[in-house]
């Protein structure tokens, strides 16, 4: 019977998260398994509905062609987690600008903020990273997806460790660290689902048709395997209580911190950095249509991403209790992560040359080629602010939220978006998309979100900076904390209208992907055409 194995699966889950509702030893625990029975439960409901009886002479399913069907579903969840995320984003900057806003206890401040951060970053991203490191391994490779519907599982699984994560942050079920905050028996399935990932991915480029492993697929690989390296160690930990939510890491002090931050920096090393290389790599040349302009570069550049990445954690420890040899050598390696980096900004960008004049026609290429350039920008300014005497002036600052978000926001979200604006039309056997001039104005709107924010949040940064170490003539602070934060009010309510301007652009990428799907053709005149002479009166 189809679908009866993964029906029963999912019957024994849901029972098994009723029983540790029932015996459960704390309850943050107990709340939790309550939300995992509801969600296995209606996915058993769900799948029930299609479990069907197969006859025996039935023809087996074709496998003979690219399994696309969970790339479909990879970029409708990377569109939905990324409206989340950003208006998550929304809330969160309104509630900074106006206290008023934080509802007590579920929808404070302190427990929105990691939903939005892991909402962006492993929802949006994750789905994105997924998604399309599928349709590139098997194009580059020729060949079907390794495992069979294993594939499925790790779309599936992801789902249910975001709604673990989500649901955890909100009923305060967290570990405080870092871009790795859900508890330890989430950590575990999101293990598991990670290792299922990479053995369809490993087996695919294993079973490959094509002799040549296409450079993507070594930034897309690197970025799997030395996550699930980050996650294990970062994340190890004693639980307090088989059926309790608490658990204890099993490093503390300076020891923590460095783990903590050598697994926060390679997340954005590989996580945000790698992978979505990956997508750059691929996607770029394809929508251009001309080979990278450099195939030795992206080599050099990749090896060069590899080896100094990993070192540059500590640089996020400056003026601690860090040894002060360590915090140095984050700092160079930090330093010469310039160089590799810059090496592959010139590779996107100059895949273009010779076909500049694309750039008034297409927005898609468009909004690739600002991307490259914020991961440019977001690759120098990174350098500079791991220099101790700068460090000094933007740690703990406001600096820093502007320069993540240049990073995330221009980078990861515009190459994304880019992404799945080539994909969309590929995957549904579209002409084209359904308009040209919407994808216009969400880059505009996204480029100008970005620029407004990250703009407002430097000077910010900078004022909190110099308010903070500004003394009198007795040596004490010139300015309370509260005088800083009041400074600061009519910045926070520019981040929010950047970060409206951003989710804006996003929701009508939403509707251009919805009539694309649908098959509509919006009439409009062609991008970059001359406009017609009028005659003189």
């Amino acid at each position: 019977m189809k679908f009866l194995t993964e029906t029963l699966i999912l019957g024994v889950g849901a029972l098994l998260a009723l029983l540790g509702a029932a015996f459960a030893k704390d309850d943050l625990f107990q709340a939790h398994a309550w939300v995992l029975f509801f969600v296995l439960l209606g996915s058993t409901i769900l799948l029930m509905r299609k479990v069907e009886v197969v006859a025996s002479n039935a023809p087996p399913p074709d496998t003979s062609g690219y399994m696309d069907g969970v790339i479909r579903y990879g970029v409708i969840a990377t569109l939905f987690w990324g409206i989340v995320g950003f208006l998550v984003g929304v809330i969160i900057a309104t509630q900074l600008a106006f206290p008023i806003a934080n509802i007590e206890p579920w929808f404070n401040f302190g427990r929105m903020r990691p939903l939005h951060t892991s909402a962006v970053i492993f929802a949006f991203g994750g789905n994105a990273l997924i998604a399309t490191s599928f349709f590139v391994v098997q194009r580059t490779s020729r060949a079907r997806l390794f495992g069979g519907d294993l594939a499925w599982f790790v779309f599936w699984g992801y789902q249910l460790f975001i709604i673990m994560a989500a649901t955890g942050y909100l009923l305060g079920s967290t570990q405080s660290r870092e871009y790795a905050e859900p508890e330890w028996y989430v950590d575990i399935w999101l293990t598991i689902v990670w290792v299922a990932y990479l053995v369809v991915f490993m087996g695919t480029i294993v079973r490959r048709k094509e002799p040549h492993i296409y450079v993507a697929n070594w930034f897309y690989l690197s970025f799997i395997i030395t996550v699930a390296m980050l996650h294990i160690v970062n994340n190890l930990a004693v639980p307090a209580s088989f059926l309790g939510a608490k658990s204890f890491s099993l490093f503390s002090g300076v020891q923590d911190a460095l783990t903590q931050w050598w697994y926060g920096h390679n997340a954005v090393g590989f996580f945000l950095t790698a992978g979505f290389l990956g997508m750059m790599y691929y996607f770029v040349p394809k929508q251009i249509q001309r080979p990278v302009y450099s195939y030795r570069l992206s080599i050099v550049h990749f090896w060069g991403l590899i080896f100094l990445y990993i070192w540059a954690g500590p640089h996020h420890l400056h003026y601690t209790a860090l040894p002060d040899w360590a915090q140095t050598l984050g700092m160079v390696f930090s330093i010469m992560l310039w160089m590799p980096s810059w090496g592959g900004m010139i590779n996107g960008l100059m895949t273009l040359s010779g076909a500049w004049d694309k750039l008034r026609t297409d927005p898609i290429i468009r909004m690739m080629m600002i991307s490259i350039a914020f991961y440019g920008m977001s690759t120098f300014e990174g350098p500079l602010m791991a220099i101790k005497s700068v460090n000094s002036l933007s740690h703990y600052t406001d600096w820093t939220i502007g320069h993540v978000h240049s990073g995330a926001l221009g980078w990861n979200g515009m190459i994304t978006f880019a992404s799945l604006y080539y994909l969309v039309p590929v995957l549904w056997k579209r002409e084209r998309l359904y308009s040209l001039r919407l994808v216009n104005w969400h880059l505009w709107l996204a480029t100008l979100g970005i620029v407004v924010y990250a703009s407002v949040m430097w000077v910010s940064g900078i004022t909190q900076g110099l308010m903070w170490r500004e003394y009198d003539s007795q040596g004490y602070l010139v300015y309370s904390f509260a005088e800083t934060v009041a400074a600061l009010h009519p910045y926070y309510v520019l981040r929010t209208l950047g970060g409206l301007m951003y989710l804006s652009g996003a929701l009508i990428m939403v509707y251009n992907i919805y009539k694309t799907i649908r098959g509509d053709i919006r009439e409009e005149a062609p991008m970059g055409a001359p406009a017609q002479a009028v005659p003189a009166e």
